[in-house]
């Protein structure tokens, strides 16, 4: 079994900036509560149904990989691998939540991000059980 040789500075950092973008998601739904003055769900409102899940989306995917890749960075993955997953993610989440549209299901920044989300977490399960064989 591997030995942890440090805290994950680099995850944090990207954790840091995922937190500030579950903050910008969430307050955007919450904005949209107070002006459509829908307490709980959706209240058969499309965009607040969009705000919600949005913002579920990203908490749904988010955290699993941000925890393989503090993983990955405890037991000695080299850093361009915790910058290339962590920066990959970002951007995936920044393109799915714009690519986000009830009108429209297959838009490229959907379909991009859902894909890159999955891509990243899979590449960073595989590598760590890469990993834990060393």
């Amino acid at each position: 079994m591997p030995q942890l040789i440090s805290m994950p500075e680099l995850t944090m950092l990207y954790g840091a900036i995922f937190g500030l973008m579950s903050i910008a998601i969430s307050t955007r739904a919450g904005l949209l509560r107070g002006k459509t003055k829908i307490s709980i769900g959706d209240g058969g409102n499309q965009e607040m149904l969009l705000a919600m899940r949005r913002h579920a989306n990203f908490v749904e995917h988010v955290p699993l990989a941000l925890i393989i890749i503090a993983m990955m960075e405890m037991n000695r993955a080299p850093d361009y691998a915790i910058h290339g997953l962590a920066g990959a993610l970002v951007v995936a989440r920044i393109a799915h939540a714009f690519g986000l549209h009830h009108s429209n299901i297959m838009t490229g920044g959907r379909i991009a991000g859902a894909m890159l989300t999955a891509l990243v977490t899979v590449v960073a399960s595989i590598w760590s059980i890469v990993l834990f064989f060393q």
